[in-house]
């Protein structure tokens, strides 16, 4: 093991008390006040619920509920907002075409189709 550094021993003192220890167990000199940095942050939107619900202690069963039943309620609606829109989008669709249906048939080009249309008929019998 010639590789590795030789060991540096422990320095020991003799403190006035009459009791020896090593100089790496003494206690620091007081240096001031000491200054501490805290940073504060805000938490992120979908953990503010669970937060508050730990700090007031409601347990961890609401914490977990949050957790899952949370994005399942928004897939939830999210889903149902989508189906919504489909279906309001048919209807535009559907009751446009009979509008337009419904105006050619009431306009006189459309009385006149509609007699071609029973002549024609009644030539094929």
């Amino acid at each position: 093991m010639s590789h590795l550094p030789e060991p540096i021993p422990p320095a020991i003192v003799q403190l006035p008390d009459g009791r020896h220890v090593y100089t790496d167990q003494l206690p620091a000199p007081h240096a001031g006040p000491q200054i501490v940095h805290q940073h504060i942050h805000q938490a992120p939107p979908d953990r503010t619920v669970q937060r508050l619900a730990l700090g007031s202690g409601i347990g961890a069963g609401t914490v977990a509920a949050g957790v899952y039943f949370g994005p399942l309620l928004v897939g939830a609606l999210t889903a149902i907002a989508a189906n919504i829109a489909f279906l309001a989008f048919l209807a535009l669709m559907l009751g446009w075409g009979v509008h337009t249906v419904v105006k050619a048939v009431g306009s006189p080009e459309g009385a006149a189709a509609a007699k071609n249309i029973a002549k024609a008929r009644k030539r094929r019998r």
